[in-house]
């Protein structure tokens, strides 16, 4: 089994979009008992709030349920606790191998990190733009699942 964890700064918009976003796919795709995806946050300023309601409006736009969900932090444990850490912007990034302290298997990416374009995700907190993030998490989730799929299939053959 496959695990993955979302991070980003608050756990309520980028994260969380990017794990429903991510099952969604897993499970059109047949994979959901394979891989699991969870979501977290680098700060303490969002912990037990739930989806932005921005982010619910823009999953419920495409189709995809939006769960309970509830803020957490990510913990050092995490880095043992999951096969990729995927955060959505450099400082995201920075703010995780800090948590973790370090990063000797190469755990820690950034979402589009798998994408023709890779880049940062921009936070709709600040924005107010949550279909740009939502196009950029649907971007990288899907590229993140094809290079599962094919990192999968290599393990297999």
């Amino acid at each position: 089994m496959t695990r993955i964890l979302m991070v980003c700064h608050g756990n309520i918009c980028r994260s969380t979009m990017a794990e429903y976003v991510m099952r969604h796919l897993l499970r059109e795709a047949g994979l959901a008992g394979q891989i699991t995806v969870d979501s977290a946050a680098t700060s303490r300023e969002e912990i037990g709030n739930g989806v932005h309601p921005g982010t619910q409006r823009a999953l419920a736009a495409h189709g995809i349920p939006c769960g309970s969900h509830r803020a957490r932090q990510m913990t050092r444990a995490d880095y043992a606790r999951y096969d990729l850490i995927i955060g959505m912007d450099q400082a995201n990034l920075r703010n995780m191998g800090r948590i973790v302290g370090g990063d000797p298997q190469g755990k820690l990416h950034l979402l589009l990190d798998w994408s023709d374009r890779p880049r940062a995700i921009a936070d709709p907190w600040y924005t107010g733009d949550f279909e740009t993030t939502y196009a950029d998490v649907a971007e990288g989730c899907a590229t993140l699942l094809a290079w599962l799929t094919r990192a999968c299939r290599s393990r297999h053959a």
